[in-house]
């Protein structure tokens, strides 16, 4: 930019891509124009020209440009390249900031707060914005997005206390806030959606599509009423628990006589169906509002997953176990408490099961909104 095109800056005044600043304020706000730029169209910062559009110009120039290079790349996440220049106007310095579109969107201050540019200013990115840039881009993950309106409050401690002792990391040495931001279940002060999803007070207050939905219909359709409805909610593993608890209370359990003792069969092996259960909330899709739903007919189970499957993956290289994590700080979690294994071998191991146990192999129809299990049922057991 040359003092000219300055001029017609200032004439123009501010719009999408400009912002004046008379100085510099504090680190926090400028970390939150350097974001709200590189989130949207990119544009330029530029300081020494007051409310009233006079030019008066910065006292230190050479420390405001290492002021914002230390800014751009300590308290923006993940950090943005930007370019600074130095206008003589009249004996006056102006700082002008070249902020390009980020293509690593989005972008994030440290505390954790995503913004957006729009013709009338900097703005916090509304959850529809903000789902338009995890679409656009994948450089970071949907399940660390931190929930504003909430704090460490709306986390149980003693819920993740007791997650410790269980999974066998009580002795970690880590002060639990700490631990809770290493893990991404908090950025800043606030929970992310993993971190309300594991570990929530109340999860479905703030997520209310973070549930199954559990149905036993009579026969072989779903057009009929249910003989049996739920809503599955609480915390994951608890959901992951009542899941269980409802396939195991609508599957029948044969018993053959051997000696004097009776010998009891499951219809379907509970590893295979546990394992049908963590891989939908391992993997659903959290920017589709919609819940898992969970089918039990008289031949076979449905378990519908919302979201379509990531763009590199089809039903071959799901069945060839190619493993892609869309949740990978639930998935860690769910890997903790021993329910996943950092291989990914969850879809073979459920596959080879079932053929074993019925003879017939699972059913994986990858659809354009949802993911779709279908488990075969051994008829007229």
């Amino acid at each position: 930019m040359d003092v000219a095109e300055l001029h017609e800056r200032v004439a123009r005044w501010e719009d999408l891509h400009t912002d004046f600043k008379e100085r510099f304020d504090s680190d926090r706000e400028l970390a939150k124009d350097i974001v709200c730029f590189a989130n949207t169209d990119g544009g330029q910062l530029i300081f020494g020209v007051a409310n009233n559009r006079d030019i008066v110009g910065v006292d230190d120039p050479d420390w405001l440009c290492a002021k914002v290079d230390d800014i751009s790349f300590q308290h923006c996440e993940p950090p943005i390249t930007t370019v600074q220049e130095v206008l003589d106007v009249g004996g006056k310095k102006v700082v002008v900031v070249n902020i390009p579109k980020g293509d690593q969107r989005p972008y994030r201050t440290k505390s954790g707060h995503y913004y957006v540019r729009t013709t009338s200013g900097c703005r916090q990115a509304s959850q529809a914005e903000l789902l338009r840039l995890f679409q656009a881009t994948e450089a970071l993950y949907y399940d660390e997005t931190p929930l504003p309106r909430l704090t460490l409050a709306d986390l149980d401690l003693s819920a993740v206390e007791l997650f410790l002792e269980e999974t066998g990391q009580a002795d970690l040495g880590v002060d639990l806030e700490r631990l809770l931001r290493n893990w991404r279940l908090l950025s800043g002060d606030h929970p992310t959606i993993a971190g309300v999803v594991l570990f929530g007070r109340r999860p479905q207050q703030h997520l209310p599509f973070a549930q199954i939905n559990a149905f036993r219909f009579p026969e072989t359709e779903s057009a009929t009423d249910p003989l049996d409805a739920k809503e599955l909610t609480g915390r994951l593993l608890d959901v992951i628990d009542q899941a269980q608890r409802f396939l195991r209370l609508h599957l029948p359990v044969p018993h053959k006589i051997q000696g004097f003792e009776p010998e009891a069969k499951p219809e379907l092996p509970e590893e295979a169906l546990r394992e049908a259960i963590v891989n939908a909330v391992a993997h659903r899709d959290y920017t589709v509002h919609g819940p898992i739903r969970l089918f039990i007919f008289d031949d076979r189970i449905e378990v519908h997953t919302p979201g379509r499957a990531p763009n590199t993956v089809d039903e071959a290289a799901m069945r060839a176990g190619v493993h892609v994590v869309r949740n990978p700080h639930i998935y860690a979690r769910l890997s903790d408490a021993g329910l996943v294994t950092r291989a990914g071998s969850g879809i073979r191991r459920m596959s080879r099961l079932v053929r074993e146990a019925t003879g017939r192999d699972i059913g994986i129809d990858l659809r354009e909104f949802e993911v779709l299990l279908t488990i075969p049922r051994k008829v007229g057991v």
